[in-house]
């Protein structure tokens, strides 16, 4: 019997979408400056929208370059949505010091952005993550992929929803439709 040496790690994502805000470069008093930003993620139906806030850490070298490319359009207050998928989720408590809470306790979501799939600048698709390879595509491409069932019942298979990039350029159409396609 051998002996691993090799952690082995639970790991908790949270993917969704929302908007993006605050970028910045942080510079703690110890240790090295990083990248952060919030997320106002949607939440709940889609005709009554909520906003949970997250204040995040850019991780990955794609995700800061990708966030770094919408400073200009968050300082220009455009409306930047963004797929995401958020890692290592912690809440922090502070007391707020200004305006009508002073003195009051409150919590922030604190989590590290691992991933960017999709950025859309008022409507407008600017980038999207190129698909990673799964093992159906890695199959030789002369062998077709059949299954054992019945034509009929591959016939009522239902076709796949519209994508985030069908959608129409209006606000709120891309945000519903990039959000069922999650």
């Amino acid at each position: 019997m051998t002996t691993s040496t090799e952690k082995s790690y639970f790991d908790l994502h949270i993917t969704g979408l929302g908007y993006l805000n605050r970028i910045r470069e942080v510079k703690p008093k110890k240790g090295d400056a990083f990248l952060a930003c919030d997320i106002a993620a949607l939440n709940g139906p889609s005709d009554d929208v909520s906003y949970v806030r997250f204040d995040t850490r850019v991780s990955g070298s794609e995700a800061q370059h990708l966030v770094r490319r919408c400073i200009q359009a968050v300082d220009a207050e455009k409306k930047v949505m963004i797929g995401f998928r958020l890692g290592d989720l912690w809440a922090d408590t502070f007391t707020y010091s200004k305006g009508k809470r002073a003195g009051e306790q409150g919590v922030s979501l604190k989590a590290r952005l691992l991933f960017v799939s999709w950025i859309k600048v008022d409507g407008k698709l600017v980038y999207k993550a190129e698909p990673k390879p799964t093992e159906a595509d890695e199959r030789d491409p002369e062998v077709p992929a059949m299954t054992d069932a019945p034509a009929a019942q591959q016939a009522s298979v239902p076709e796949p929803s519209q994508s985030a990039d069908e959608a129409s350029d209006d606000t709120d159409a891309p945000a519903l439709a990039a959000a069922k396609s999650f």
